[in-house]
């Protein structure tokens, strides 16, 4: 099965949807219409830098998706559900027929407006460590009016609260054991709190007058991580609830794997959500069984049963203890002789037929095998060879590595990784 997620805040760039905006003209159009501005100008040369801006950054973000799901209904099959990160989720809403392109806009931007007039508060990103130490945290240094505001991953979560809290409690936990990043975020409030609540109190009388229809595919609530239900009344309540209530993402995604879906496609200008969905998904797989260690004894035994004396005796060399004398096999002396030619055949060193004789079982021909170096030196030859070093050395601060890595598979920004390496020096 297959779904399809959008991104949220936090992914505006300068230059998004260059190469979609002149495919699909009339929805640039239809956008300019609700809007009052060019999107595409917005979009593309960032004017006194609005991008950063919550009222203009969440209208040119849903309006990328939808550029982005507007090609994807052309070049790609369809999805069996849908989902969003936090403003995401109306690009989901839309994609599954909720509503259409301008009913959504108008949305957004009412959204946008309300949010960005909650001042007075931050959020910060916290890598590295599970939620229940998240928690601990937080209440073992009296952090009430901070809470967590995104479920990202299993050890990536986002917290929501005050600027003076925050800064307050980043020693604390920059301290905190596994711990890899403290980082805040480049928000102009404290999203997905209860700080939010007049705002979603607002937005909900905006939304009391839009008309929702049925989902077409089913989407995914940021609220409680299930399917949105088919009540158009749910829609609304959720959605207003989700500007002070937590994005429950990890929930989400472990829904949907439960569901069977094995396929997630991310429809945007970034692959951060694919970079959670890869940890999520990665924390619910069981651990790799390992592998025992090889031992030369153990598999000298086995080769000797199987390359030497089954070709002479049969199956029942296969059956034969380890330990029990050949002369149980009432072997005669030219048997003697073939085993010995076989054995250096198969170990690529001669053998008398007189060592046979002497160590007349297979443990004991193993064991004495094993003490002549010229024997031992071809069986490490044919062993398999060991792992290639690694290419690149790590660094001595395990913490800077894993910000790396972080970094790299699109995890954290390339700013936020600077930042979080500057906190560490």
């Amino acid at each position: 099965m297959r779904c399809y997620v959008f991104p949220g805040q936090g992914t505006q760039k300068k230059g998004m949807g260059r190469s979609l905006f002149r495919r699909f003209p009339d929805l640039r159009r239809r956008a300019d219409r609700v809007l009052g501005y060019p999107i595409e100008e917005l979009c593309l040369e960032n004017p006194q830098r609005r991008l950063s801006e919550t009222v203009y950054a969440q209208p040119a973000i849903y309006v990328v998706n939808a550029l982005h799901w507007s090609a994807a209904q052309e070049d790609l099959p369809p999805a069996d559900f849908l989902a969003g990160h936090s403003l995401g989720e109306y690009s989901a809403l839309l994609a599954a027929g909720a509503f259409d392109f301008e009913t959504g806009l108008t949305l957004v931007r009412r959204r946008a407006e309300l949010m960005g007039q909650v001042s007075g508060g931050a959020m910060a990103a916290v890598v590295g460590v599970s939620e229940q130490i998240v928690e601990e945290t937080l209440k073992q240094h009296d952090a009430t009016g901070v809470v967590i505001a995104n479920y990202n991953a299993p050890e990536q979560f986002v917290l929501s609260g005050g600027h003076e809290e925050l800064a307050r409690i980043k020693p604390a936990f920059e301290k905190v054991e596994g711990v890899r990043a403290f980082v805040p975020v480049r928000v102009s409030g404290p999203f997905h709190a209860p700080a939010m609540a007049p705002a979603a109190e607002r937005f909900r009388s905006v939304l009391a007058s839009v008309d929702v229809g049925g989902l077409r595919t089913p989407v995914i609530s940021n609220v409680t991580g299930r399917p949105f239900g088919p009540d158009a009344q749910e829609v609304r309540a959720l959605l207003a609830e989700q500007i002070a209530r937590p994005v429950r993402w990890t929930d989400g995604i472990r829904y949907l794997r439960d569901a069977g879906v094995s396929v997630f496609t991310e429809l945007g200008e970034s692959k951060v959500l694919t970079s959670l969905i890869d940890r999520i998904t990665t924390a619910q797989e069981p651990a790799p069984v390992q592998e025992p260690a090889p031992d030369p004894r153990r598999d000298l035994i086995e080769r000797i049963r199987r390359e030497i004396l089954q070709p002479e005796i049969g199956d029942e060399a296969l059956g034969f203890d380890e330990d029990a004398s050949f002369r149980q096999l009432g072997l005669n002396s030219i048997i003697y002789v073939r085993l010995a030619r076989r054995a250096g055949t198969v170990l690529g060193i001669p053998v008398k037929p007189d060592v046979i004789f002497q160590h007349r079982s297979c443990a004991a021909l193993a064991d004495h095998l094993l003490t002549r170096d010229d024997i031992a030196q071809a069986i490490a030859r044919a062993a398999p060879p060991e792992a290639p070093p690694a290419p690149l050395r790590e660094y001595q601060d395990e913490r800077v590595t894993a910000l790396l890595r972080d970094c790299a598979n699109g995890t954290l920004s390339v700013d936020r990784t600077i930042e979080a390496i500057r906190a560490l020096a």
